[in-house]
């Protein structure tokens, strides 16, 4: 747990919390608006979530070598979750756009 001081770590992990509740504000968003897109963006921010606890679990263990596995895998997530959230965010304009049209005269 040396290889971050306290500042650091309480960054960290109000991050991830902060993410988590950004993940609950865009569900209830949607809900509230009866737009079942923003389901889907909640949804793609799952894998950045994961991505963070990642890090913040190679970094509880010191950076340790032995879970270099760690890294890849949060790589991967956070280029996974880059990829799922743009595309949620097209669909978001696509359905927008859609209902636009069906309430055009």
């Amino acid at each position: 747990m040396h290889a971050l001081s306290l500042p650091t770590w309480w960054i960290h992990i109000t991050s991830v919390l902060e993410w988590v509740l950004a993940i609950l504000a865009v569900q209830a968003f949607g809900r509230r608006r009866r737009e079942g897109g923003w389901r889907w963006l909640s949804l793609a921010m799952v894998p950045a979530l994961v991505s963070a606890m990642a890090a913040c679990t190679w970094h509880l263990f010191d950076n340790s070598p032995d879970l270099r596995g760690l890294v890849v895998l949060q790589a991967a997530l956070t280029g996974l979750g880059n990829v799922a959230l743009a595309l949620a965010a097209w669909n978001l304009l696509r359905l927008q756009r859609l209902s636009g049209e069906e309430q055009a005269p």
